[in-house]
């Protein structure tokens, strides 16, 4: 990992958007600090596209997809994205002032397929209760849709072996797994945060990401943001990515100096530089 201060300028004035984690890179304990807010408006301002991806539920994404200066949120590792309405009821993109807007679900999986993957979920997770006598649900739980996230170092601190095991019984159950900062997640459907960003760049840009990735930025700091900072050109980790270096097998190609949301505000200045 690179410092920041090493991006060129010239790679700098390319950037026309920014993929963004959520908990631990725009937010510090839990909130998002005023200056990383700033920064969202600042790169908006600026004509930037700027769309939050998180592992996060999509329940729990609702107040911040309508408040924050966003053009889409996308949840639960890219299975479901929260995108503002237009004035006609259709999705787009919107000026950042348009705060407390109206908004849209967009889902990769059909309705039918998100009941029946509902279903063997709940079997999943009493499985895994059960087993593994540390585990628990995550307390965002009754906002998710398409995915299971099992809390083990936010309010509930488990050891690595519990962790794993969970990881392991998620597995053998047939479901696609993801670790973030603070969540084990499965699902049922090969969800990441790099498909999700280039479904939601296709539906709501008509934009193909993969073929214009040289002009994107992304931001983040942990487990599942390994395959962004894989794909990504310009993928940036604020400093308490450091934490999980060892445990990562692609690492962000820049680092910030601050963690956290004074991190991103960090990434945002430079990109506007």
């Amino acid at each position: 990992m690179q410092p920041l201060s090493s991006w060129a300028a010239a790679e700098r004035r390319a950037i026309v958007g920014v993929f963004t984690d959520i908990d631990d890179t725009l937010t510090t304990h839990g909130a998002i600090t005023p200056d990383a807010l700033q920064a969202l408006a600042d790169l908006k301002a600026a004509g930037l596209i700027v769309i939050a991806i998180t592992g996060r539920p999509v329940g729990w994404g609702l107040p911040f997809a309508s408040n924050w200066p966003v053009d889409a949120l996308v949840a639960e590792n890219g299975a479901v994205a929260l995108v503002p309405q237009t004035v006609d009821g259709q999705t787009g993109l919107q000026p950042s002032s348009n705060l407390r807007r109206p908004l849209s679900k967009l889902y990769q999986q059909d309705a039918s397929t998100r009941a029946a993957n509902h279903t063997a979920m709940q079997v999943v997770a009493e499985q895994v209760l059960r087993e593994v006598p540390s585990a628990r649900l995550s307390n965002d739980e009754g906002g998710r849709e398409t995915d299971l996230a099992f809390d083990y170092a936010e309010f509930n601190q488990q050891p690595p072996e519990d962790v794993q095991r969970m990881l392991t019984l998620l597995e053998q159950a047939g479901m696609h797994t993801t670790t973030s900062s603070i969540h084990v997640h499965g699902c049922f459907g090969d969800f990441n945060k790099w498909t999700g960003a280039c479904w939601i760049a296709r539906e709501l840009l008509g934009r193909d990401l993969a073929n214009e990735i040289d002009r994107w930025a992304f931001v983040g700091d942990s487990g599942n943001d390994q395959v962004m900072f894989q794909h990504f050109t310009h993928s940036f980790g604020v400093a308490n990515v450091r934490r999980f270096a060892q445990q990562l097998t692609h690492l962000p190609r820049y680092v910030t100096h601050s963690e956290r949301g004074a991190g991103f505000a960090e990434v945002a200045r430079a990109i506007m530089g």
